[in-house]
């Protein structure tokens, strides 16, 4: 079994520009206003377009959100295709598991907000983003040999969710939440 990352499609220079202006100035105000507090309104007119270019190429603030992780996203993937051992090809899957789960917890507490909101936007939203497809299908990979491997996958990631750890962090805190996931990943990889 295979684990493919498709390639983004090519696009027109001034989409690109339009696009490249669009994120930074999302990305900026994110991170000065939050998430919550900044409107698609500000970002249109902080990039310099019109709301309609906003709307059309992103949908919704999720759409943005998303696509701001994208790159984010696509580090992590690298490395659990062509980085070294633990994380990438040539170890053990249990410790492969291991791995992953740092890596994505990692990734996971420092967007928090942003993969939130693309995880949200609507039910069911987390399912269809791409990035899930692919931490589902590593995950499936790595328990290629246990009864149900994708039940089991879901099973897993299930507790990844943003709004989950979103809703539980202010109480058990990074390291709490940090050694739970471990020991239920260790628990179903040495099963």
């Amino acid at each position: 079994m295979e684990l493919l990352r498709t390639p983004p499609p090519k696009e027109r220079a001034d989409a690109a520009r339009n696009r490249a202006a669009i994120l930074d100035a999302a990305a900026r105000l994110f991170a000065e206003h939050g998430v919550e507090d900044v409107s698609m309104d500000q970002v249109a007119t902080a990039a310099g377009v019109g709301k309609g270019t906003l709307f059309r190429r992103f949908g919704d603030k999720a759409g943005l959100a998303a696509a701001l992780l994208d790159s984010r996203e696509r580090v992590l993937q690298d490395g659990i295709l062509t980085g070294p051992p633990p994380l990438g090809p040539g170890a053990p899957a249990p410790e492969r598991m291991a791995a992953f789960v740092e890596a994505y917890l990692d990734y996971l507490f420092e967007h928090l907000p942003l993969v939130r909101m693309s995880e949200t936007a609507s039910p069911g939203a987390r399912y269809r983003i791409g990035a899930y497809r692919f931490w589902h299908r590593h995950t499936v990979i790595l328990l290629d040999d246990r009864p149900d491997a994708e039940a089991t996958a879901h099973a897993l990631l299930a507790p990844l969710g943003a709004e989950h750890i979103a809703a539980i962090l202010p109480d058990l805190g990074e390291d709490r939440v940090r050694a739970s996931v471990h020991r239920l990943w260790n628990a179903a990889a040495t099963e």
